[in-house]
């Protein structure tokens, strides 16, 4: 799998964003605003959702089948299934939230806009054991002292945000007061297997699987976390809204706990 870059069309969009659509944004918090955001450590966080391109669904013709919907419709039913249940952990653990999917019409052009103003990596999964933001690795050389070098890294991967303009998250945390910035990378839901290298000696996993790409991101730009999200769930579930309650809610509550973690790392172990 490939990086993907930004279309032009996006390009112009972030370019306008940038220019013209947060001049209007206010320079000072008031001190009313102070006091409605509650104490100074009060987090307020963004949740971008995942381009409608960034989806895969394995199992999508079997939803249709059960459900009837709509390629389209499934996909949307999972991308505002998801972004809800982020803000539902989120504010459970008494964050502010900014749902870009709470109205699409509302936040439509600013979500664009933020989508032209990104590039994105296909990099290794980090360890969430011990965090550390990933590095693009350097490319092998296909030809190596004579001999054809053939790839042999079977590190798990995932689909990494990087900020292709650096004002992009600072001019948000100045138009919506917010500091922490979720961006949902892709979206896999997956018929089978998993996302583990292969092993001669290990039985395939057939079982379903939901796979989340995310980057989260600090008001000045810094990634304090990203990485996958996985959830498997049973093979006879093709209802969208089931899915969403049962298994997005679970992956939720781990993206919280690792926004937690990076946060405050020495109040949680």
């Amino acid at each position: 799998m490939h990086p993907l870059n930004s279309s032009k069309l996006f390009a112009l969009a972030c370019f306008s964003f940038m220019s013209v659509g947060l001049v209007a944004q206010n320079k000072t918090i008031s001190e009313k605003e102070k006091t409605d955001r509650g104490p100074a450590t009060a987090h307020k966080t963004m949740i971008i959702p995942f381009e409608p391109r960034l989806y895969l669904g394995e199992i999508d013709f079997a939803i249709h089948a059960e459900t009837k919907l709509s390629a389209k419709q499934i996909k949307f039913q999972f991308r505002d299934g998801l972004n809800e249940q982020i803000a539902k952990a989120l504010k459970a653990s008494k964050y502010g939230v900014v749902d870009l999917m709470e109205d699409t019409v509302k936040f439509k052009k600013d979500t664009e806009a933020i989508y032209g103003c990104l590039s994105y990596d296909y990099m290794k999964v980090p360890d969430q054991n011990n965090y550390q933001p990933p590095k693009k690795e350097k490319s092998s050389k296909p030809i190596e002292n004579g001999q054809l070098n053939v790839e042999t890294n079977s590190d798990q991967r995932f689909m990494n945000a990087k900020l292709s303009n650096s004002k992009l998250v600072p001019q948000l945390a100045g138009k919506y007061k917010t500091d922490v910035f979720v961006f949902i990378n892709q979206l896999d839901i997956k018929a089978g297997g998993t996302n583990e290298p292969a092993q001669p000696y290990k039985t395939p996993n057939t079982k379903r699987r939901i796979v989340v790409h995310y980057t989260v991101f600090t008001k000045d730009g810094k990634e304090i976390n990203s990485g996958i999200l996985e959830e498997e769930f049973a093979e006879d579930l093709n209802v969208p809204k089931k899915i969403i309650d049962k298994h997005f809610s679970k992956l939720a509550q781990t993206l919280v706990m690792r926004i937690n973690k990076a946060l405050y790392p020495s109040a949680v172990k």
